[in-house]
């Protein structure tokens, strides 16, 4: 090794504890940001030429990577829309263009419009659930839409499903005809909502036909002459019906909209007609009075009467490789090709950490750890400058030898 090999060494050594101490600046620059990451600087070897017994150095280099999946403590707000991730997982956010990203700065506030925006102005994603269960593409962060949560005004849901469990005597009489308001065995009363939020009341009456047979028709309160659904049930000995059954509603007010009410929990045995479970979807027309935010990311609007709405599922993402996330500003990842293809999916399930609202998770960074990094980074540079000063003090030797 000579002279110049020492000096290139120093000064790579040099700009390698630079760069060790940029990013110990950008972690403590960084010490009370939500969901920051902290950045390590690894250090690598450079050599131009080796040989048995002797080699040409060529200093040190160094790689930054950012500990993506450390897991950061979690402290509590008073802000519903305060979000962390317990455990892996990254929130999918989008910028103004529409590109997506994933982050751990859960900070998300409504804005003007009541999309949920964070701190760095990246908008939070999820998908609707104003339509049902959505579908949820497990490799891709397309297909989602600005979480929104607006406030204003009433939020009415009609009636599309339900669910009704009796138990039909076995001892009834049976008659002749269908089911109606002059001709049933067994009568139950269920309110539904239309599609403006009003209540519906719809009358269902039982009628048996033959051994084991039922007749079931439903009508309108408010109109018992004609029947707006109606449909057959059997059971075999035991008294369980002999399959599935449904009774599908015209809802009154609903534009010719129907409602399934799921019958197939029915039992036909001796004894009294009893009802076990009456349960409708839907709400009339109330004002959205909260947001609540469950740990399987299921955002739902509180109404003023008391009734609860699903509105959005909050998905969370993963990558193979979280400490190869390509980061960008504002506190964001994008996943590439060192990284992996981002999984979408469920918080809570398989590899998917929790969601907690009201809550959120601190930058990594531990102060003191990087004022001790930033000392030895400093004395590490001051040897690397050492040397340099040392090797061109002995190459100006060699040069006034040579006058």
């Amino acid at each position: 090794m000579g002279l110049y090999d020492a000096m290139n060494a120093s000064v790579t050594g040099m700009n390698a504890q630079s760069n060790y101490l940029s990013n110990i600046g950008q972690n403590i620059s960084n010490s009370s940001t939500v969901g920051y990451k902290q950045a390590d600087t690894e250090f690598s070897t450079l050599v131009n030429s080796a040989g048995v017994g002797q080699t040409q150095v060529g200093g040190v280099t160094t790689t930054t990577r950012v500990a993506a999946a450390g897991q950061g403590t979690i402290s509590g707000t008073s802000s519903t829309t305060d979000l962390a991730v317990k455990g892996q997982g990254y929130f999918v956010v989008s910028d103004s263009s529409g590109q997506n990203y994933l982050t751990r700065a859960g900070s998300f506030v409504p804005d003007a419009s009541g999309n949920l925006v964070n701190a760095a102005g990246y908008y939070l994603m999820g998908y609707s659930l104003a339509n049902g269960t959505p579908t949820m593409a497990s490799n891709s962060l397309d297909g989602m839409q600005v979480v929104n949560i607006a406030s204003s005004g009433l939020s009415a849901t009609p009636s599309t499903t339900g669910t009704f469990t009796a138990n039909l005597p076995s001892t009834d009489t049976a008659g002749t005809g269908t089911a109606s308001s002059s001709n049933y065995n067994e009568k139950t009363s269920i309110v539904m909502y239309d599609s403006q939020g009003a209540a519906q009341t719809i009358n269902v009456y039982f009628l048996k036909t033959g051994a084991n047979s039922w007749d079931v028709q439903a009508y309108d309160a408010n109109n018992l002459a004609t029947s707006i659904g109606n449909t057959s049930l059997s059971f075999n000995a035991s008294g369980k019906l002999s399959a599935a059954a449904s009774l599908s509603i015209s809802v009154p007010g609903s534009g010719g909209n129907t409602m399934a009410l799921d019958l197939s929990a029915m039992t036909q045995l001796a004894g009294a007609y009893t009802v076990s479970t009456s349960e409708v979807n839907g709400n009339a027309a109330s004002a959205v009075k909260s947001v609540n935010i469950g740990t399987d990311g299921t955002l739902s609007y509180q109404l003023a009467n008391g009734s609860t709405i699903p509105a959005y599922t909050i998905p969370l993402a993963n990558v193979a490789s979280p400490e190869n996330l390509l980061v960008g500003s504002g506190n964001v990842f994008s996943p590439n090709l060192l990284s992996g293809q981002a999984t979408v999916g469920t918080a809570g399930t398989g590899q998917f950490g929790s969601i907690k609202s009201s809550s959120l998770e601190q930058s990594t960074v531990d102060v003191a750890t990087e004022l001790t990094n930033m000392i030895v980074a400093q004395r590490n540079y001051q040897a690397n400058s050492k040397v340099f000063s040392t090797s061109a003090q002995l190459m100006d030797t060699l040069v006034n030898l040579q006058v």
